[in-house]
């Protein structure tokens, strides 16, 4: 029996040591969630052209898109909260939700987040949109025009016929807060393993389309936890220090084109009861980045504006 158990542990070892590097390959301090949580509370977009910033989120069905949301709202709240329905049932139809991938986000809907008192929030809002499919889902026709600011809130996507200019829905002329301000994909981290190739083929138009528009785009990967290895299930600690998640960061960035500076595993909350500093370290670090690159592009925006300005006013 000792040979036996001696047996058993030397293969748990192996396998640990097959799904863990030396050392980190990113550097986190665990300890600064106090930090983290300080900054965002005094976050403000650095540029008076805007009320806010606006993210918006775009991945397959099912990826944690408006489970992303949540969890950036119940670190906010310091509880677990639920304002963003992860299937969006009360606005599900389920005909259409059969054509489009069963995606049940369909319309389009801005999530602000509360800050302190009721009718305070923070500088910053999330739009989550009809999940992308390979074949259905949200038209990129649909996606450009969100990221140009051209939609409504409560716009119902149609995943055959995209909005133009002569719906109700369909905004003329945008404003610098209509517009997104950046672009954050939100995919399951084993994606690599389980999408169909026209699926990256159309994530990759899109980042182009964003690419055009001057939009900065990043992305989290999802459900690290469920889907990634044992050892970050174990403890989420271990995420930089997993193959299994270093690989699929270094497949989606070979894929897709995203820097890996610009890739983000964490954690949604999802069944907890109560927060967790680990999964509030990964969404905070994320988010952080988020809002540094949206302030970004608002600033060079502003900066063009002005410079534009100026240059009509020497030719007058």
């Amino acid at each position: 029996m000792g040979g036996g158990e001696s047996k058993e542990q030397s293969g748990e070892s192996k396998e640990q040591s097959d799904d863990m590097v030396p050392e980190p390959w990113r550097t986190m301090d665990w300890g600064k969630i106090k930090d983290e949580l300080e900054w965002l509370e005094s976050f403000r977009p650095q540029s008076d052209n805007v009320k806010h910033l606006r993210v918006l989120l775009c991945g397959p069905c099912g990826s944690g898109k408006s489970s992303f949301i949540n969890s950036v709202d119940s670190i906010c709240q310091k509880r677990i909260t639920g304002p963003a329905d992860a299937n969006n049932a009360q606005e599900a139809d389920p005909e259409l939700a059969k054509t489009a991938g069963q995606s049940y986000t369909l319309k389009y809907k801005t999530h602000r987040i509360q800050k302190g008192t009721p009718g305070q929030y923070y500088p910053f809002v999330f739009n989550d949109v009809m999940g992308l499919e390979s074949t259905n889902g949200i038209l990129l026709e649909d996606i450009e025009l969100t990221m140009k600011g051209h939609v409504k809130d409560n716009y119902k996507f149609d995943p055959k016929t995209p909005l133009d200019d002569s719906n109700d829905c369909y905004i003329n002329n945008p404003t610098p807060d209509d517009k997104a301000h950046i672009l954050v994909f939100v995919l399951a981290v084993d994606i690599i393993h389980v999408a169909d190739p026209r699926m990256f083929m159309k994530m990759t138009e899109i980042r182009l389309a964003a690419r055009d528009l001057d939009i900065p785009q990043i992305a989290i990967l999802t459900k690290i936890d469920e889907k990634s290895c044992h050892l970050v299930k174990k403890d989420l600690k271990n995420v930089y220090s997993s193959t299994n998640i270093k690989n699929a960061m270094e497949k989606l960035s070979n894929t897709v084109g995203f820097p890996l500076n610009c890739i983000f595993p964490l954690k949604n909350y999802h069944g907890e009861i109560e927060l967790k500093d680990e999964v509030d370290m990964l969404i905070l670090t994320a988010l952080r980045k988020i809002l540094d690159l949206a302030n970004d592009r608002v600033n060079a925006t502003g900066v063009a504006a002005a410079n534009q300005t100026a240059n009509n006013v020497n030719r007058t």
